[in-house]
């Protein structure tokens, strides 16, 4: 019977894991936001992604530490900006060095960079203690010096597939696009049949993929992630090294994790479309839609509930056909302070919640207390216990993230 691997494997990114490892006699990993990694040759070295700009004199101090090969190329697996943001940096280390990625590389980069301020804002509440972990780190290892993040020009951009050979191996570039962003690429040894995936089915080895993050993303399309497992286990690879924590080794192993993901995201996909043709709403879909126990996959990363949303909106685009306020700019909240006095006052809708959370209706009394200020007094109180409860319940980072922060627990 099948062990999932997510149960043997940590979900959430340790940047406190700053030094590098040889995982085999040819390969060093360093990992930090995202790994990078260093492949030896007769005749060289290739090094997959830079980590983020503030990053880089680390990564390349982790590789010096096994290896003095000089650098030939690097590969981006893709554009974000804490597998690029060192490119610059390792440009002046390697004079030379030929940058190579995805064909929308650039896209993407001009896409991210477009959307910087919003996104730093809305992902802050996840990373900031790993920021402060980071630089602690660096500050002991007396690194004060940090690179500015780059934004690449990639030298070769990958539109299908990119081969060449650097020594006694071959490195083919694949471009496998849009499971997590669109211009990614695999790196594939197939001497060793060895591939680099980063982040292609997001965080996580062997969890259910975000198909819309919540710090604000563009949609993923399901099938297009579905296609990139699939992809990479049609080359029945020996051994992934992924985008984080180790390398995850075994035919068999790999093989019967990404079948199952791939079962997992097609069942997700299917019964939603299903679900929509019936005519039922969203919320009975993420309600009622689960995994059959041979589909089993962690849910650390993504969530099948936040899935199947994704999948619905994706789809049909954000008018559920709810109501006819959904068309207008006047927010439901408009009419909170309405609801409240109906109701008796903040007392009477605090105590209705209250009630609600004792008896384990923990959202349905968040949905109350959305309805009053809750920055003091008792709503502040329940708010925070509430907050507590659910994080207790949840094993999913991003989860655990926001709940954290909007409880006042970080």
């Amino acid at each position: 019977m099948r062990n999932p691997i997510y149960k043997q494997r940590p979900v959430e990114p340790n940047p406190a894991r700053f030094g590098g490892e040889r995982i085999n006699d040819f390969i060093v990993l360093s990992e930090a936001f995202s790994n990078a990694y260093l492949v030896e040759t007769s005749a060289g070295a290739v090094q997959i992604n830079t980590g983020m700009g503030m990053e880089a004199p680390v990564i390349s101090a982790n590789f010096r530490d096994f290896s003095t090969s000089p650098v030939q190329a690097l590969v981006l697996t893709q554009g974000h900006v804490d597998h690029v943001g060192g490119t610059a940096y390792f440009r002046e280390q390697h004079p030379g060095l030929k940058v190579i990625a995805g064909a929308l590389n650039p896209e993407h980069q001009a896409y991210d960079a477009r959307l910087a301020p919003f996104r730093a804002g809305r992902s802050a509440f996840a990373f900031t203690q790993k920021f402060a972990a980071a630089f602690e780190y660096y500050k002991s290892q007396d690194y004060t010096d940090f690179p500015a993040q780059d934004t690449p020009q990639p030298d070769v951009l990958v539109e299908d597939a990119y081969v060449f050979e650097v020594g006694d191996t071959r490195f083919e570039v694949i471009a496998i696009p849009g499971a997590e962003t669109n211009d990614s690429v695999i790196v594939w040894l197939p001497q060793h049949k060895i591939c680099f995936t980063g982040n292609l089915f997001g965080c996580p080895f062997g969890h259910f993929p975000n198909l819309v993050t919540i710090r604000g993303d563009r949609y993923r399309d399901a099938l297009v992630v579905a296609e990139a497992v699939k992809r990479i286990r049609d080359l029945e690879p020996e051994m992934i090294c992924y985008g984080h924590h180790g390398p995850v080794r075994g035919a068999q192993l790999i093989a019967d994790e990404l079948d199952a993901l791939y079962g997992a995201i097609m069942h997700v996909h299917d019964e939603t479309v299903a679900g929509m043709n019936a005519g039922k709403d969203v919320h009975t879909l993420m309600c009622d839609i689960s995994l059959p126990p041979e589909l089993e996959v962690g849910q650390g990363y993504g969530k099948v509930a936040w899935g199947v949303r994704a999948i619905w909106e994706n789809y049909a685009g954000w008018f559920h056909h709810r109501s006819t306020t959904e068309l207008y700019a006047v927010p439901a909240s408009s009419i909170h302070a309405d609801l409240v006095e109906m109701a008796g006052g903040i007392s009477a809708v605090v105590q209705r919640a209250e009630e609600k959370a004792g008896a384990g209706e923990l959202i349905e009394a968040l949905h109350l207390l959305d309805l009053v200020p809750h920055t003091s007094g008792d709503a502040k109180v329940l708010y925070e216990r509430i907050h507590a409860a659910l994080l207790e319940q949840s094993d999913n980072f991003w989860l655990q993230s926001w709940l954290r922060h909007q409880g006042g627990l970080s």
